[in-house]
């Protein structure tokens, strides 16, 4: 399975950009995940450049799955005592039965669904916790952060019509799955402490922007940077939500 063309090419040439830029995870509820499946063995798949790998390290034996090469360089620079596996979510490079845990932050949208769960379903031992993650914008949004995405929204390239995590059917192909069971969900409190540096190289990793070509991807950053200056956006605290999905492998 190959991965997408536009997260390829995004993610590769723009990973110290998501490294420095996309927000992080509430630890103490991943603690309580990984608490809740009993697990000492953990699959982060999809794992980017580690940002929910660093959480789980101190909680597990983590192993590290993620195609892109730019995004696995950040990752092992970060954390090289963490098993880092090249694999997509639908070719998993794990053995049967072999993880208590997989963990999806961020990606699920760019998987084929069905395929993943296959391969999710194989490597979980018989009633493992699968937990799909997502950072998801606080109701209450300031008008920078308004106008910022307004800015996404009118340069993105037309390559990320329709590959967003709202659009993605995952959760219905879920519930529609056999070998899943116990599925819930869960929001928990997070807040993203950053600067305006860190805000543009966050838009600058997002595969609609960072897809683009050299021109209009600078275009695109000198409009988020000007945001940000006219609203005097320095140091900020971002309220955020973390929609949390779990379920059981069927069968423990």
């Amino acid at each position: 399975m190959t991965v997408h063309r536009l997260a390829a090419r995004a993610f590769d040439a723009r990973a110290d950009d998501y490294d420095r830029g996309r927000p992080g995870w509430p630890s103490d509820a991943v603690a309580g995940l990984v608490d809740r499946f009993g697990a000492t063995t953990v699959l982060d798949l999809a794992a980017g450049t580690g940002k929910l790998t660093r959480v789980l390290a101190p909680l597990a034996e983590v192993i590290a799955v993620e195609p892109v090469a730019g995004m696995r360089r950040v990752l092992e620079a970060q954390l090289p005592d963490i098993r880092t596996l090249d694999g997509t979510a639908e070719a998993i490079p794990v053995p049967d039965a072999s993880v208590d845990a997989v963990f999806v932050a961020e990606a699920f949208h760019w998987f084929d669904p069905p395929r993943a769960l296959t391969e999710i379903a194989r490597v979980l031992r018989p009633g493992g916790g699968l937990a799909v993650l997502g950072n998801h914008a606080a109701d209450e949004q300031p008008r920078w952060s308004v106008e910022l995405f307004e800015v996404v929204l009118a340069h993105r390239t037309p390559e990320a019509e329709g590959r967003t995590r709202e659009s993605s059917p995952w959760r219905e192909v879920l519930e529609a799955d056999e070998r899943f069971d116990e599925i819930t969900d869960e929001d928990a409190p997070h807040v993203q402490h950053t600067n305006r540096e860190e805000l543009v190289a966050s838009v600058a990793s997002f595969s609609s922007i960072g897809g683009l070509d050299e021109a209009p991807r600078v275009a695109a950053l000198a409009d988020v940077r000007a945001v940000l200056e006219r609203h005097g956006v320095e140091d900020v605290a971002i309220e955020l939500v973390t929609k949390i999905t779990t379920a059981r492998r069927a069968g423990g």
